[in-house]
């Protein structure tokens, strides 16, 4: 969130920053909250006064009762008591308007960077880049639950039975595959330097509000009854949330970890193709990377974090495309925030496998996340986040990018990157037919 003193001082900036993300909605939070902070001030301020007065009356009244001037010390009693009332009325008028201000800050968003393109929605999102070739096969890719099929290795009618929609069992070398995928690319990070971590799945509500906005998390958490925990949507979640409350000295920047986790999403299927099979899903597993650095620092790591995914896939034979997230199309604590796009050639499109985002000092702001410097000032981290591997989008992409046909039979290839992850076979057969 932004820092209250940049509102107040900003106004125009800011909601010139709201209208850029096409939420005028917003545009009255911010003189709503500089006049609610000038109130909390003035609260504070009349606060200090009374405790000041306080402190000068308690003195005197020493003074009187040594003196044997007990009627004069008693009126200055009276004031004192008078006077304590106002202040408990000012304390718990400070109270509220501080949680009504910082209330308000969580929803206006962050300043997107200069660079980030004017766009309603993610329909005027801006290709950056591609990198492999689009792949055009001279044969029709079966839908890549049918290829799951051909290999034995999904049951998505078992699942509903246990579990309802949005779920499914991996069978046999598919299951296979997906482990070794998250695997590879645990190792992947690893080598680039990252320390490899597991973060717990369930996450307490400061640090959900820490992490995201309200209204994502409306659309995605689940809430654990009962209790003041929420599952993950995410491992970036809890990843960040690893640094609340702390101060870091500066020479131990940045701070590199890549994280395992299953993910739990409250999903609602896409239009289209997407509807069916295991686009969206209520449960999957990731591998995370995120990157606590200086401010300074925190746009070269952007950099290299999309090419790492980038890197990943390509060495999967697996084409990819970088997009940069227009304004309309960012969440509000983000500054700026590239989709790396696995190409499809069951759809002849690209779709989204991996998303990295630099969200300034926003969530740093919320939980607390500081740096100490050589001076021994503190400051406020810059935190980054991009997936490395989704399954189970990335394994959609891998099948129909790595599928074969000779006329009667399917094969799946695999790349030498992950041949030592699957037991060395190079290529999955099958015997089925569609």
């Amino acid at each position: 969130m932004l820092d209250i003193k940049f509102i107040c001082e900003n106004p125009d900036l800011v909601k010139e920053n709201i209208k850029k993300k096409f939420k005028e909605s917003k545009l009255p939070l911010v003189d709503e909250v500089i006049a609610l902070y000038g109130e909390k001030c003035a609260a504070n301020s009349r606060a200090n006064d009374l405790r000041a007065n306080r402190n000068k009356i308690s003195k005197q009244i020493g003074m009187l009762m040594g003196q044997g001037k007990r009627e004069e010390a008693e009126e200055l009693k009276r004031q004192v008591n008078e006077q304590a009332a106002e202040l408990k009325m000012l304390e718990e008028k400070e109270d509220e308007l501080s949680r009504r201000v910082t209330e308000i800050q969580m929803k206006i968003p962050n300043i997107v960077d200069a660079s980030v393109p004017v766009g309603k929605d993610d329909s005027e999102n801006v290709e950056v880049e591609q990198f492999g070739s689009q792949t055009h096969p001279d044969f029709e890719i079966p839908y890549h639950t049918d290829i799951m099929q051909l290999f034995s290795g999904i049951d998505k009618e078992a699942a509903g039975r246990v579990a309802g929609e949005g779920f499914y069992y991996l069978m046999g070398d598919i299951a296979r595959l997906h482990s070794a995928v998250l695997a590879y690319a645990r190792d992947f990070m690893i080598d680039k330097g990252f320390t490899y971590c597991i973060p717990p799945y369930m996450i307490r509500s400061k640090v959900v509000t820490g992490v995201m906005s309200f209204e994502e998390m409306d659309a995605m958490m689940y809430k654990i009854e009962g209790e003041d925990l929420y599952l993950i949507g995410t491992s970036e979640h809890s990843m960040i949330g690893k640094f609340i409350d702390t101060i870091t000295p500066e020479e131990q920047l940045p701070l590199t970890l890549t994280s395992y986790s299953p993910c739990f999403r409250k999903e609602k299927g896409a239009h289209g193709i997407e509807e069916r099979g295991i686009y969206r899903i209520h449960q999957f597993e990731k591998q995370e990377m995120i990157v606590i650095c200086r401010p300074e620092e925190s746009m070269d790591w952007f950099r290299k974090m999309w090419g790492y995914s980038v890197e990943l896939f390509r060495s999967m034979d697996i084409p990819v495309r970088t997009l940069e997230c227009c304004t309309g199309d960012l969440a509000d604590l983000k500054v700026k925030s590239y989709d790396v796009e696995a190409w499809s050639p069951k759809q002849q499109k690209y779709f989204e496998v991996c998303s990295c985002s630099n969200l300034g000092d926003a969530q740093a702001r919320r939980l607390g996340i500081r740096i100490k410097g050589a001076d021994g000032k503190k400051y406020l981290a810059h935190t980054l986040n991009n997936t490395v591997v989704a399954p189970p989008r990335m394994l959609i992409a891998f099948l129909e990018n790595n599928l074969c046909f000779d006329g009667e039979h399917y094969s799946v290839k695999i790349p030498e990157a992950l041949r030592p992850y699957m037991g060395g076979k190079t290529v999955l057969t099958t015997n089925k037919t569609l």
